[in-house]
């Protein structure tokens, strides 16, 4: 009976789109059994997961792109017993060689699953690391939004008549703003009534955008406050830098087996480098980018008041930034 289990045991790999997410099923040997291309809603995904049971015992499923085009499937896949796998594009020089299609993909998730090669597994996307990375999104946007609104307001002051240009620019972009909101009129000419108007306009954008990032800053220090006080309590690890932290990590952490791994997944883990009698390391280019810069900002943090104060702080750096060459931003 065991063996007739094994026997029947098949492998679910899923290329993931937009509107369409194509599977393809293998077996335990490895030969393609089907594919099937479905639509990417709730019907598609019952659809495909009763199409990849048909073929035998299923277990498992590798899937790309879980947190973007496959969260839903794979969240189904989940809730339905199964263990799921996030799979890797294929790289570059894999696809000269096979060439490239969906079932292709389908079929390469699979395989990845079979052979051990995908070992990552997905975050949920169900807690609050996952409502803190929602945060985190809104509040970059903000800041960049906020930056455009500012330098652009600037940049029409630098081009303005002098004695504008003189009377409204500031040094600080708060003082700038200032004195631009008490803008009524520059001119009759058409030029400096466009100028006024545009000004304006700039002016109620970044108050707005101002005021938005302050509501998302507090509502970061209320989340990162109440749900991981143990690394708020760390100097130097502010509300933006936890949320990010704890977002990278997601909701199950436990997947993330010890530091290294940890290291790895922000990029500031040290790579071999090594070639004839040198032995040297070299800077991790992958990992998270947003996970690598906070901790970034954390040792520079820490550096920075160490320095100021003239003594060494009794606080212990992460050990996966003990060598600042491994940190890039």
């Amino acid at each position: 009976m065991g063996n007739q289990l094994v026997q029947s045991e098949v492998i679910l790999g899923v290329d993931t789109h937009l509107d369409t997410h194509v599977a393809a099923v293998i077996s335990h040997t490895g030969r393609l059994l089907g594919t099937l291309a479905t639509p990417a809603n709730a019907a598609g995904y019952l659809e495909l997961l009763a199409w990849a049971r048909s073929f035998g015992n299923l277990q498992q499923a590798g899937v790309e792109g879980t947190g973007t085009y496959g969260a839903g499937l794979a969240r189904l896949l989940r809730e339905q017993g199964l263990a799921v796998l996030e799979v890797n594009r294929p790289d570059r020089a894999k696809r000269r060689l096979q060439g490239k299609s969906d079932p292709t993909d389908a079929e390469s998730a699979a395989r990845a699953v079979l052979s051990g090669s995908a070992t990552a597994i997905p975050k949920p996307q169900s807690g609050v690391a996952e409502a803190m990375r929602t945060i985190s999104v809104a509040r970059r946007s903000a800041v960049k939004a906020k930056t455009q609104a500012i330098n652009q307001l600037r940049a029409l002051l630098i081009s303005a008549p002098q004695d504008i240009r003189e009377r409204l620019w500031k040094v600080k972009p708060e003082h700038c703003v200032e004195a631009c909101s008490r803008l009524r009129s520059l001119d009759d000419t058409l030029v400096l009534q466009m100028l006024t108007t545009t000004l304006r306009l700039l002016v109620k954008r970044w108050l707005m955008l101002a005021a938005e990032l302050k509501e998302l800053d507090v509502t970061l220090d209320r989340l990162t406050g109440s749900s991981c006080t143990r690394l708020r309590e760390q100097f130097g690890v502010g509300p933006q830098t936890a949320a990010t932290l704890i977002a990278v990590a997601g909701d199950n952490p436990e997947r993330l087996r010890s530091e290294a791994a940890l290291a790895a997944l922000c990029g500031a883990s040290p790579l071999q480098a090594s070639s004839g009698k040198t032995t040297r390391h070299r800077l991790n280019r992958g990992g998270d980018r947003s996970a690598n810069n906070a901790l970034w900002t954390i040792a520079m943090v820490r550096m920075r008041v160490s320095h100021e104060h003239g003594h060494t702080l009794n606080v212990e750096l992460p050990k996966a930034c003990h060598k600042k060459k491994f940190i890039a931003v």
